[in-house]
């Protein structure tokens, strides 16, 4: 379903996509009454994709289970064709490994399904700002995911180097695959923040991708004695 959107003031640009039609009806009229433009709708995965390579909107709300394709791959497919759509899950019961497999796909939040809908408005625009759209207790499985994971590189510094400790706890990140949008949450930054430091340390170490750059650390580690 698309609308036909008077862009003056460039209100924000939102897709809802849900099988169940009355709750997408729930979710427009809430951000609709917000000042956040609805600019199409739909029950699939599928058409989620289309609508968003289309539209390239700010924000899409989707049911972490959207029929025909897997929510958290749709995530993924999103990500790529439109990389600054704020992507935000709903889901009916809580699943925190899928919720994981979601924001690593590039889901920017994940919440309760039974989240009251005139709370969504004040969730995107606090996501389009760098913050994250996820609960309490997903926050904490997200720390210790962190705290498990491989610590390839960690502890590990150059006697001299030109990056600072902050840029090295990016690279660090980065060695573990993760993206942008877990940096900034694992490290309490908003996205840009990272992104700055991003730009930051490819320059000291004359490098112009994320692989290149890990490469340009390893080299330069020394083991900690």
């Amino acid at each position: 379903m698309h609308y036909d959107i008077d862009n003056g003031g460039d209100p924000i640009r939102a897709v809802l996509v849900d099988a169940d039609g009355e709750s997408r009806r729930r979710i427009r009229n809430a951000l609709q009454r917000d000042g956040i433009a609805v600019v199409a709708e739909a029950p699939s995965g599928r058409e989620a994709i289309e609508l968003v390579t289309f539209y390239r909107p700010d924000a899409i709300v989707i049911d972490a289970n959207p029929a025909e394709i897997d929510g958290a791959e749709v995530a993924r497919v999103i990500y790529d064709r439109s990389p600054s759509t704020c992507i935000v899950l709903l889901a009916t019961a809580p699943d925190e490994a899928f919720a994981l497999k979601a924001l690593r796909a590039g889901a920017t939040g994940y919440l309760p399904k039974s989240t009251d809908p005139d709370v969504l408005p004040r969730v995107l625009r606090g996501a389009l700002e760098g913050e994250a759209a996820i609960s309490r207790r997903l926050a904490m499985t997200l720390i210790q995911s962190y705290r498990r994971a491989p610590r390839i590189g960690h502890g590990l510094r150059p006697v001299r180097s030109e990056l600072t400790d902050r840029e090295w706890e990016v690279l660090d990140l980065l060695s573990i695959g993760a993206r942008t949008e877990e940096i900034a949450r694992m490290l309490v930054l908003s996205t840009e923040t990272v992104r700055s430091h991003l730009k930051n340390l490819y320059r000291k170490l004359g490098v112009r991708s994320r692989q290149e750059a890990i490469e340009a650390a390893e080299r330069l580690r020394e083991p900690v004695i």
